[in-house]
């Protein structure tokens, strides 16, 4: 196996030599709720990754807002894989506002993404989440995406 050097780029890219590919991690913006509770909530950061030959993958992080997600499209327009982080996470620190993208916002990240496959991520084993992967399945199905949705089930620990 190869050893992989990481090495930061002006654009905020990094890219991971190995093998025969280069993958090209960049990081983008992601929202933790509204905009006037990051004081709060603090900065998170989403990433693309991305390389020759290679589906181009957007990991949302705890984002919530799909106008990040607008974002993200105009600068990366082929997304074909989306990790997307939901759960409509709240907390009674900031009320009943989503810190993570909820189902239905999941299903409408997909269309303005345009990806092909979205992996849900980060919707179920915290108490904070509101909705689980059961929403998801309903949002996408409602959207008529549900042929796009690939859910993983957890590692054994």
């Amino acid at each position: 196996m190869a050893s992989v050097t990481v090495s930061a780029l002006s654009s905020g890219a990094v890219t991971l030599p190995g093998g025969d590919t280069t993958v090209t991690v960049t990081g983008v913006p992601a929202q933790h709720g509204p905009a006037e509770l990051e004081h709060i909530t603090g900065p998170v950061t989403g990433f693309v990754l991305e390389g020759k030959g290679l589906p181009t993958v957007y990991v949302s992080g705890d984002n919530a807002s799909l106008d990040v997600v607008r974002e993200i499209a105009v600068r990366f327009p082929a997304v074909d894989v989306a990790v997307l982080f939901g759960g409509a996470a709240r907390t009674p620190l900031v009320g009943a506002v989503d810190l993570t993208l909820s189902a239905t916002a999941m299903a409408e990240a997909t269309r303005i993404l345009g990806a092909s496959t979205v992996v849900p991520a980060h919707v179920d084993s915290w108490a904070h989440f509101t909705e689980g992967v059961a929403e998801v399945r309903a949002a996408f199905s409602a959207a008529g995406l549900a042929d796009r949705l690939r859910e993983v089930s957890p590692a054994a620990q």
